[in-house]
């Protein structure tokens, strides 16, 4: 089950940088560039940065038994402990 796309202001290149290697080191599989889909520990999302200071991001699939806000919250764990908003 989809989640509501929710989106990231104030996301720098530096805060989108620090992001992606944190969840790459938390087990989340995550491709190069702006765009794409990043997976792991059941999670699946769709992710959009604009090169500036937004991202989207769309969570596809997830655990049935994790609400979407538990998986919006850990992803915006990895914004605020990178300096994002």
């Amino acid at each position: 089950m989809a989640c509501t796309p929710v989106t990231f202001h104030s996301v720098t290149p530096d805060v989108f940088n620090c992001m992606k290697q944190k969840l790459e080191a938390a087990g989340i599989h995550v491709p190069p560039g702006n765009k794409g889909e990043l997976s792991g520990q059941g999670v699946v999302a769709d992710f959009d940065w604009d090169g500036s200071t937004n991202l989207t991001i769309t969570v596809k699939e997830k655990p049935f038994f994790i609400s979407c806000g538990t998986v919006i919250g850990k992803i915006q764990d990895f914004v605020h402990q990178c300096h994002g908003n």
